[in-house]
């Protein structure tokens, strides 16, 4: 019974350090050492899975699958939808199925319209903006759907709106503050995704020294994939590769 206890406090206690970690509210820490099983239970259904990349990883691999068979299928039956009933929830699926099939001028569209609406606070709405605006390299018109998410949601996704952050940044011409925000989404979340994209950062602006060292971390976890995770990272992958190549054959 002693070893169970103890298994109970070193959950809450791994629980404790995401919720520091992540920015997540204080009452957290006080809801996991009051009731250490229970706690830890909730934080873990209602906070971390839900943000997890092991969740939208799963989630993507099912909507890569989908388009493959029928590349159209989502955003048909997306327009549809909103053609029979043009309603706040119909725009957002729409705008999604749009940004997935890489029609991210459109979706950005439809964000931003029903960004207008009562979900104007959704978080995942304002998130699917900033990604739209992203694509299109709208960077000045993703950076405040960004910062508004920082501010008013911290726990949300915070190492995807890091990010994005980080890329908006760069594509302001806000170099400093770029590599700032590349180095801290290295430090705190440490993936793949941060790595790589950093590089990209870098390779960008002639920074090879900075390219090479975040190179060996990326070869050591590519080295550890399985074919889900090439699957999901390979159009990262794919712009790291492409900058590699800009940046051999230079200026």
């Amino acid at each position: 019974m002693p070893v169970i206890g103890g298994l109970h406090i070193l959950i809450a206690l791994l629980c404790a350090v995401h919720v520091v970690r992540s920015g997540q509210q204080l009452y957290w820490l006080f809801i996991l050492f009051a009731f250490p099983l229970l706690g830890s239970a909730v934080y873990f259904f209602a906070v971390y899975l839900p943000n997890s990349r092991l969740e939208r990883g799963a989630f993507k691999a099912v909507s890569a699958a989908a388009r493959a068979m029928d590349p159209g299928r989502a955003v048909r039956e997306a327009r549809a939808a909103f053609d029979v009933s043009p309603s706040a929830q119909n725009q957002m699926r729409l705008a999604e199925a749009l940004l997935q099939a890489g029609e991210a001028k459109e979706a950005a569209e439809r964000y931003d319209a029903a960004l207008k609406g009562p979900f104007a606070s959704d978080p995942d709405l304002r998130f699917g903006a900033a990604r739209a605006h992203v694509e299109c390299q709208r960077f000045d018109q993703a950076l405040p759907h960004l910062r508004q998410l920082q501010a008013d949601r911290p726990d949300y996704r915070p190492d995807q709106v890091l990010l994005l952050l980080a890329r908006c940044l760069a594509g302001t011409g806000e170099q400093a503050q770029a590599r700032e925000a590349f180095e801290q989404a290295v430090q705190r979340f440490g993936s793949f995704e941060a790595h790589a994209e950093y590089s990209i950062w870098a390779l960008a602006t002639g920074d090879a020294a900075t390219a090479a060292r975040l190179q060996t971390e990326i070869d050591r976890q590519v080295k550890l994939w399985n074919p889900v995770s090439r699957e999901l990272n390979q159009p990262v992958m794919l712009r790291l590769k492409a900058a590699h190549d800009l940046a051999r054959k230079g200026p």
